[in-house]
């Protein structure tokens, strides 16, 4: 093999690395961010991408997919002046990789600074059992603002999460009595209740019986005065009816039960047994009379017919 065909050979080896160097396969999970003679060139994204060999460099392999802070202790003052220790942890991928290397070095430890600030600042708003209480509250408000400081390094922030609250001794006792205290004050709350409940229960019935005695007396009432009026209805009817008989010719026929009555009345008093004088009216031969000569015109009054 003479010199000419060995820097053939070399040649065409050094075209066929130069070839293979400007081709970059990105995995799917990472960006490349190129530079060219030191300055940001261009990101390659995942797939196949051709660079200037020699010219182009992939400085940095960039992952973007999310990930998670390891999680952090914040000491934090309360509103109302009680020190507690916040457990958080942050969730971000990055969204932009040039400004992910070039705005900042430790994202990191920017990323968790950034979240102790905000953190204080949105537990100083709220009163210790407001901060237990309203945890996903403050999660949504810290994830807000940390978003937005986030974004001129080109990461977002996908979740932010307070793990835990801890308060020391002193705090976990005086929560304990206050705890205590609330559950007598709503026994007490809730006895009251019952007894008020009970007492309106019986007026109701007491009400309630009251008027369905007043509605019995009411029934009463109009069932006597309807009885009155029936009667005195009949008893008008029967005198219209005495008055047409009496009209009508009847006297003598009412005469007639007239004596009739008194004959039976006398033969009663004589029967009786406590009875050992009768006194008899001295006109009491005349109504017997009277009575015989009675029943003889009715006798032929009715013959005649």
């Amino acid at each position: 093999m003479d010199g000419s065909t060995i820097v053939t050979l070399a040649f065409a080896a050094f075209f066929i690395v130069l070839a293979w160097s400007a081709i970059k396969v990105v995995p799917q999970s990472k960006v490349f961010v190129v530079e060219r003679f030191g300055k940001f060139s261009k990101t390659l994204p995942a797939g196949i991408n051709i660079i200037i060999p020699i010219i182009d460099q992939v400085r940095h392999r960039i992952s973007i997919l999310e990930r998670q802070l390891p999680a952090f202790d914040i000491s934090v003052i309360t509103k109302d002046n009680v020190e507690v220790v916040l457990e958080a942890t942050n969730f971000y991928r990055i969204t932009d990789a040039a400004r992910s290397v070039y705005r900042i070095e430790n994202i990191d430890r920017a990323i968790q600074t950034t979240a102790e600030s905000i953190v204080r600042s949105a537990a100083g708003k709220l009163d210790l059992d407001e901060l237990q209480s309203s945890r996903q509250q403050m999660n949504e408000e810290i994830l807000r603002n940390l978003q937005n400081a986030a974004e001129v390094w080109g990461i977002e922030i996908t979740r932010t999460e307070i793990t835990d609250v801890r308060v020391d001794e002193q705090t976990k006792d005086a929560q304990r009595q206050q705890l205590n205290a609330e559950r007598q004050r709503r026994a007490v709350v809730a006895q009251a209740e019952g007894e008020k409940r009970s007492v309106e229960l019986s007026a109701d019935a007491e009400l309630y019986s009251a008027q369905k005695q007043a509605e019995a007396v009411r029934v009463a009432a109009d069932a006597e005065a309807y009885a009155i009026k029936v009667k005195a209805a009949a008893t008008a009817e029967q005198t219209r009816m005495i008055s047409e008989a009496i009209n009508n010719g009847g006297q003598s026929a009412i005469n007639f039960d007239i004596l009739q009555k008194q004959v039976v009345a006398l033969s009663q008093v004589a029967s009786s047994n406590n009875s050992k004088t009768v006194i008899m009216p001295t006109d009491i031969t005349k109504a017997i009379g009277s009575l015989e000569l009675l029943v003889q015109t009715v006798a032929s009054g009715v013959n005649s017919k």
